[in-house]
């Protein structure tokens, strides 16, 4: 962020926001609709759930997910008008794969 960087700013906030999606709880439908609400939990804490832990691997599929997204947007970017936007999603495509190579690269 300090280099000023926005492909690579936009690239990171995007897949951190994926992560947090894929970390999170599915929601069952009965839990949405819940007890009457006299019987319903009170106090602090009760709405918090736990997240999902992903591993490596997991972080690493939404990592290349998150890449994969951004080559096929791009690739669809035929248009001349569209050139700019297409290279900036392969730039922050490019980002992303940077740091699954390993830390050396990132």
């Amino acid at each position: 962020m300090r280099a000023r960087d926005k492909a690579t700013v936009s690239a990171l906030r995007a897949t951190l926001a994926a992560l947090d999606n894929a970390e999170a709880v599915p929601v069952d439908e009965a839990d949405v609709r819940g007890p009457a609400l006299e019987h319903s939990p009170f106090g602090v804490g009760v709405t918090e759930a736990v997240r999902r832990e992903l591993s490596e691997r997991g972080v690493a599929d939404v990592v290349r997910a998150e890449a994969a997204e951004r080559l096929e947007a791009a690739a669809q970017l035929t248009a001349p008008a569209h050139a700019d936007r297409a290279a900036r999603l392969r730039t922050e495509a490019a980002v992303l794969l940077r740091f699954l190579d390993g830390p050396a690269t990132a």
